[in-house]
């Protein structure tokens, strides 16, 4: 008889959800939600500026050059999605709902494939294409 651990059900369960219809959507998606929901504040280029009562919108094109050329995924992800957020009042950037909703699809996160919803890697997709060289 021919029987599976646990361990091995979880890793047919991984493999078959890696290999699954989900694809990484196009940084073209993520525009337009970054135009619907971002460019308010980042500009329509993403290269911040100043927002009423003094405060600023960081460019988000310089995001990998201010950490020496690496794009962080997961502070980027917590920074859109508002979690742990909770009472800190000096953080102006609205909760987007719309945007934890929807299929999630595997999104590799510091090397762990993490679900995560379409909509949310679509941004961060935009985001990373976005990004320009450091000079």
């Amino acid at each position: 008889m021919n029987r599976m651990t646990p361990w091995m059900c979880c890793a047919a369960a991984l493999g078959l959800w890696a290999c699954s219809d989900a694809e990484m959507p196009p940084a073209a998606e993520g525009e337009t939600l970054y135009l619907e929901n971002c460019a308010a504040c980042h500009g329509v280029r993403g290269q911040g500026g100043e927002l009423v009562g003094g405060q600023n919108a960081p460019d988000l094109t310089r995001i990998a050059a201010r950490r020496g050329g690496d794009f962080p995924r997961a502070e980027i992800l917590s920074r859109i999605d508002g979690y742990g957020r909770g009472h800190d009042t000096s953080q102006i950037m609205p909760e987007f709902g719309a945007l934890l909703s929807g299929p999630p699809i595997p999104l590799d996160v510091d090397g762990v494939m993490t679900p995560t919803p379409r909509s949310l890697v679509a941004l961060l997709t935009y985001l990373e294409s976005a990004q320009v060289a450091d000079g």
